[in-house]
Parts: structure tokens; C-alpha cells; sequence
């Protein structure tokens, strides 16, 4: 006890951060921290913010959907988010006749609210450090162990805090392993659309202004959830009654100035600024730009497609917008990295480390572990990444490796029915997303690309020589007569073949179906030949990790540290701020009306406008929500906060805890930030909530919607 206690104080005994820098856990809030969040501008307390005995602001933020954030703005449970956030669930409830995604929706009354499907929201109950209780299931442990044991001593824990509550919970290791927390929470699976601007408002730039600032983006939807009438989680019902929830945040029109104080509390789903250099080289010389040139063809095939037909762009729409979302991060990601000599620093600092490393056992072999780590794995680290973003980027193929499941179980005489219906009804969800065309393009030149790119000796055995009786190998022509032929004899896409096999599930018309044959070969390469090396590299990794950041600690005890990003609850704190991306160009720290008016192209793909939009801007007809300063609509606010993926939604919060916007984005200037914080450059991207309710009020109609927010003015 002694020893976590003073590994505690360790974590806890750091200077500010410099800048804005840090993802602070709310229930671990230091002294100086929160000092520093008062001088910036904060009017609350600690208390105010996080506290498990009374009602606090972590109670009106939500985990919604599985990776972004939401909050509650009112006392029926009504959520804002991100666009991109309900994106899918807009998708999935329009059609081409009502096509809620292109032209918008506002429910006028509860009673047009639309369920939302598949979709739940989880809510903070409690925190509690468990890193004792784990530290001593896993003592003395070897390495292979380790994993084992970690999930074993997680399971009861979890049991011991959720049994008999109907809760939720998980146990994740922060600060590299050191220290290990429990978060409970509490699940609600009933959740109605309420609104949503056209999508040529929410997503307003598309692709190319993705990343990018100035921006000009109502990146918002919002969302309502449910309970029974006792006010408990229950399963969607016409009876169901909007819940009463434990806070929820006023909503500020006063505006945003230079300086004001910004606090925004969310769900970061990942960052690894404890990195090595290892990483970093490998991340930038082979993971990203394969990444990048896998989803730039398959974005290519999609797009295509989707520009001939509203439905297929209906189709396709979710999917396309989360493979090209982060296409553009690890590309801005990989550049920055290299511009900023990312590499160069980690090798200083690790330099550092071994001179003080130098005569303390536990510590000394570290680097020289790593090296031998990465140099067993890093020949076959594009072997991986071609599997899963290229070979499994089609969407067939994907769907064909997943009846892996139902094969193991006829082979090895398990539950077969079972199995047979979990593929038949996997197989029903596949067809209503696959658009062939696209798919089979992406199937063929992905398929070449794994040839031309990856080492002959990782292939799989004997599938590319049985792919020369459709021609040459070198030969685009080959790959697409060969994805025509799987396409055309699949029983997957074919419901006479697939109804009989799933009625009389059969091992060898499994394997001799040309599509699974094609995924189950790469997939069974990869599992068979490199999942071993892959797990080990991890596991050591993992270890090595925490034994650098354990050092770390040790050397610099009073350095800036907080745990990396993992989709658990953090706020973090900063200010309205203007930037200088580089000589002679400087940003303002808010945008317009009068920008989105500038960009608009009538009939583009990106930055079109529906015709009542431009009337209304032209009618000045702003409101309540006019900027007085500027006398016109602000869109879009910068402030210094530092966040990542996962707090899309995140409410930006001013030092009232009074709602001011919604943060939805980073700048490409500092696309570093998952490894390193620019503490120049820095800027989180966020929409005006003055501009989220003039598209509700005064492009949707939507007063009732108004009517139920706390507004400050």
C-alpha cells in the first residue's frame, strides 16, 4: 500500500502545464491544476464539477454511441452531439423519400421523435482506484501471464461493483499500467432522434475542409433519451418517459470573446504521448502511410458511386465518412510528426533516461528490450495493416472472414443452428450496406496492392498462383476479371445458394465459396504465421511501456503528467484563442456567417446550400443569436483545450458551467497531438451554440426545442 500510495502522490505532484496541454481526470483534480482553471476563468468548484453523493456536471455528460460524447441541456433528457456523431442513426432513419440526412428534421412535438435504433447512452456513476487490488492479483507474473491474469482479477472486480445494480462497468490501467481505475456506469438504450440540420449544414466543407480551420461547420444533432416510468434504463417502449436526469447545462447566447475561459468534459478515446521513438519511426515510415493509401482507394471506389445515386450515397454514407474522417488525420498526423522532428526529441529524452538508467536493474534494459521488440515485429507490421484496411476493406470479403465462426463450429461439432442463424441474420444486416460495384473495385485492387507490396514469403500459400488463370499477376486486368468471378459465384450474394447452405450448413461448400475461400486465406495466414508475433510484440510493448513511464516518474518526479487518453472521463481547460499557422498568416479565433456565404457553390458536393438557407442569411433574420460585437451569425470558435477523437460532442463549457458550443475538431497544424501536444499551435475546433439554435429556431422551426433549454443571456 505504501508503495501506490507513493506512486499517487507521484502521479498527482506536477507543475501546470504549460500552455493548455492535459486531460485531467475530473475525480483526481489537483490542487494546482484547479488553481490554474480559477485563474483562467472558472466560477465553480471542485465539487460543482465532480461528486459522486450530490448532482454534478460529470452527470450531464454521456458516452454516446460507442466513441463519441453528448451532453444533457435539459430536464427531459435532451442531448446535443455532434453530426457526425448521430450520423449513423440519421442514415439508418432516412430514406430517399424522407431523406432526413440531405434536407434535416426537427420533431415538433415527443411524438415524431424517431428511435433510434442499436443506439444507447451510458452515464458516469462513480470512480474508484483499484490499482492495489490489481497489483496484487498480478504480482510476480511472467510476462505471458500477465494478460491472463490482469482480465481474471478485472472480471471480479467488475462482478463486486455492478451485482444486482443493473450497472456497467470497467477496469482500464491509465498512466501505462501504474495505475489502474474502475468506472461504473449506468446504460440507457431507448434514445430518440429530435433533430438534425441538413447535412450540407453539418457537414458543411466536407473532406476538404476537414482538419482545417477557418471553418464554417454546423456540426450538430441532437437526441433525446428515454426511460421506464420509474426512471430506470428500459428497452424502447411507446410508454417510455423522457428522463429526468441529475444536471443538465444551461445554455449561454452571450457570445464568446478573446480569452474567455473554456473547459470542455468528454470521452478522449486515445492518445500515446508516452510513446517511444520506435514508435514514432514506425508509425511514420510504414503503419500511417499504408494506412493512408489503402483508404484513399477504397474512398475513391465509394465516392464514385455515391455521386451517380442519393440512395447509394444514403448507403453509404456512415461508412464513407468514418474510413475518410481518419484518412485525412494520419496523413496531417504523419507530416506533422516529421515537421516538428518528433523523432529527434523522443531519442533526446530516452538518451536521458538511459544515462540515468545506468546501474538500476530494473530500469538499465529497457531500451535495448524495446529494440529487439520492435525489430522482431516491424518486418511484418505492413503485413497487418494491408490485412485489415485493405484485404478486409472490402466490405464482402470482411463479411466472409466472419464465418470463420460458423466453420469452427461444424468442424469441431459445436452449436451449427446457432451459428447458422447468427450468419444469416449478419448476412441480412451486410446486404443492406453493400454496394457492389464499389466493393468489387475495392476487392480487386486491394488484392494487387497485397501483391505488389508485401514480401512474397508473407503471402498466403498457393492463393496468388491460383490467381494466374485469370492472367498475368502484374496485370490490373487479372484482379478485376478475378473479383468479377468471386462476386458472380458467391453464395453470399446469392439467396437460392445461401438459404440452402444455411438450412444444411456444410464445411467444404463453406471453403469452396469463392469469397470465403479468398478471406479465410489471408485471414488464416495472418492468425496461423503473424497474430503469435503480433501478441508477443504487444504484450512486451506493454510492459516496456510501463516500466519507461515507472522510471520516468522516478527521474523527473515533479514533471507534467497526466494518463493518456483512453475513453474515460476527462475535462480539460484552456481559452478563446487566435493562432499563427505560419509566416505572414494569422487566424481569427471565430468565423461567419459571412465565410459559410463566401465558400458556398450552388451544386456542390461539399459546400452546397439549400435554397431557404441562403434566403434567410440574406434576410439578416439572426435573432437572439446575433454576435453584437461583429453584428452578425458566429459559426464556428477555436479555444486552446486539448482533446482527440472521442470527444466529438464534447460540450465547451465557459466558466459559469454554462454551454457555449460543441467541439468537433482539431486544426491540421497540430495533428501530432495523439504523441505530442503542440503548445503553439494547438486549437480545438468548435461549433456556436448561438448557431446550433439559430439552425433550430430559425432554419428548422423548431421553438419547442428552444422552449425546453435554460437559456442565459
Amino acid at each position: 500500500m505504501k508503495k501506490n500510495l507513493f506512486l499517487l502522490l507521484l502521479l498527482l505532484s506536477v507543475k501546470l502545464v504549460k500552455a493548455d496541454e492535459g486531460m485531467w481526470l475530473p475525480y483526481l483534480l489537483g490542487q494546482q491544476t484547479y488553481a490554474d482553471m480559477v485563474k483562467k476563468g472558472l466560477k465553480l468548484s471542485k465539487e460543482q464539477l465532480y461528486s459522486i453523493n450530490k448532482s454534478s456536471m460529470k452527470d450531464a455528460i454521456i458516452i454516446f454511441g460507442g466513441g463519441c460524447t453528448g451532453e444533457i441541456v435539459s430536464n427531459e433528457g435532451l442531448i446535443f452531439t455532434n453530426h457526425h456523431c448521430g450520423y449513423g442513426a440519421i442514415a439508418s432513419a432516412s430514406s430517399v423519400e424522407n431523406n432526413y440526412l440531405r434536407d434535416g428534421f426537427y420533431a415538433k412535438s415527443k411524438q415524431e421523435e424517431i428511435p433510434a435504433k442499436g443506439l444507447s447512452v451510458q452515464f458516469l456513476v462513480r470512480i474508484e482506484d483499484v490499482t492495489a487490488k490489481v497489483e496484487e492479483a498480478i504480482k510476480g507474473s511472467a510476462l505471458n501471464e500477465r494478460a491472463a491474469k490482469l482480465q481474471g482479477v478485472y472480471g471480479e472486480i467488475i462482478t463486486a461493483a455492478t451485482s444486482g445494480s443493473g450497472y456497467e462497468a470497467k477496469v482500464i490501467p491509465m498512466f501505462k499500467g501504474n495505475q489502474y481505475i474502475l468506472f461504473v456506469y449506468e446504460r440507457y438504450k431507448d434514445i430518440r432522434l429530435v433533430g438534425t440540420p441538413p447535412e450540407n449544414v453539418g457537414k458543411f466543407g466536407g473532406d476538404t475542409d476537414n482538419w482545417e480551420w477557418p471553418r464554417h461547420t454546423g456540426d450538430f444533432s441532437v437526441f433525446r433519451v428515454y426511460a421506464g416510468k420509474d426512471g430506470k434504463p428500459a428497452d424502447h417502449a411507446a410508454d417510455n418517459v423522457p428522463l429526468k436526469p441529475k444536471h443538465f447545462l444551461p445554455v449561454s447566447i452571450k457570445g464568446v470573446k478573446e480569452n474567455d475561459y473554456a473547459m470542455i468534459f468528454g470521452y478522449p478515446g486515445g492518445t500515446n504521448r508516452y510513446e517511444t521513438s520506435l514508435g514514432v519511426k514506425l508509425k511514420t515510415e510504414v503503419e500511417n502511410p499504408s494506412i493512408v493509401a489503402l483508404r484513399d482507394i477504397r474512398l475513391k471506389y465509394m465516392f464514385e458511386e455515391m455521386k451517380k445515386d442519393p440512395a447509394v450515397k444514403l448507403q453509404l454514407a456512415s461508412s464513407y465518412a468514418g474510413i475518410a474522417n481518419y484518412w485525412k488525420f494520419f496523413d496531417g498526423e504523419s507530416k506533422q510528426l516529421l515537421k516538428y522532428h518528433v523523432y529527434e526529441e523522443k531519442q533526446k529524452q530516452e538518451a536521458a533516461f538511459q544515462q540515468w538508467a545506468k546501474g538500476k536493474p530494473e530500469f538499465e534494459n529497457v531500451f535495448p528490450q524495446y529494440e529487439k521488440a520492435y525489430k522482431a515485429w516491424a518486418p511484418y507490421t505492413k503485413e497487418r495493416i494491408y490485412l485489415t484496411e485493405g484485404i478486409l476493406g472490402s466490405p464482402l470479403a470482411a463479411f466472409a472472414s466472419s464465418l470463420g465462426a460458423l466453420e469452427n463450429a461444424i468442424l469441431k461439432k459445436g452449436d451449427v443452428k446457432a451459428a447458422a442463424a447468427a450468419a444469416d441474420a449478419a448476412r441480412a444486416n451486410f446486404l443492406k450496406e453493400e454496394n457492389k460495384p464499389s466493393d468489387q473495385k475495392i476487392m480487386a485492387i486491394t488484392a494487387q496492392m497485397f501483391y505488389d507490396d508485401i514480401p512474397k514469403d508473407q503471402h498466403p500459400i498457393g492463393f496468388y498462383e491460383g490467381l494466374k488463370s485469370f492472367g498475368e499477376l502484374n496485370d490490373e486486368k487479372t484482379y478485376r476479371t478475378w473479383a468479377a468471378n468471386v462476386f458472380n459465384n458467391t453464395m453470399i450474394l446469392n439467396d437460392a445458394k445461401w438459404k440452402a447452405f444455411v438450412s444444411n450448413p456444410d464445411a467444404t461448400v463453406l471453403q469452396d465459396d469463392p469469397a470465403y475461400a479468398y478471406a479465410s486465406a489471408f485471414v488464416k495466414n495472418y492468425v496461423g504465421k503473424y497474430l503469435p508475433l503480433y501478441t508477443q510484440f504487444t504484450a512486451e510493448n506493454n510492459e516496456l511501456g510501463r516500466l519507461y513511464l515507472k522510471g520516468e516518474m522516478l527521474r523527473q518526479p515533479n514533471a507534467i503528467r497526466y494518463p493518456d487518453a483512453n475513453f474515460s472521463m476527462r475535462l480539460s481547460y484552456g481559452q478563446v484563442k487566435p493562432y499563427k499557422p505560419r509566416d505572414a498568416v494569422a487566424y481569427d479565433y471565430v468565423t461567419t456567417i459571412d465565410g459559410v456565404m463566401e465558400k458556398y457553390k450552388p451544386g456542390d458536393y461539399e459546400f452546397d446550400l439549400h435554397q431557404n438557407f441562403v434566403e434567410l442569411v440574406k434576410k439578416k433574420d439572426f435573432g437572439q443569436y446575433i454576435d453584437a460585437k461583429r453584428n452578425t451569425l458566429v459559426v464556428n470558435f477555436i479555444t486552446t483545450n486539448d482533446i482527440t477523437g472521442g470527444n466529438s460532442g464534447s460540450p465547451v463549457i465557459n466558466g459559469n458551467g454554462e454551454l457555449i458550443g460543441l467541439a468537433f475538431d482539431g486544426n491540421y497544424e497540430a495533428l501530432s497531438h495523439k504523441i505530442q501536444f503542440d503548445k503553439n499551435l494547438n486549437r480545438t475546433i468548435c461549433v456556436d451554440v448561438r448557431y446550433v439554435l439559430w439552425c433550430i429556431d430559425k432554419l428548422g422551426g423548431a421553438k419547442n426545442i428552444i422552449n425546453e433549454l435554460k437559456i442565459v443571456k
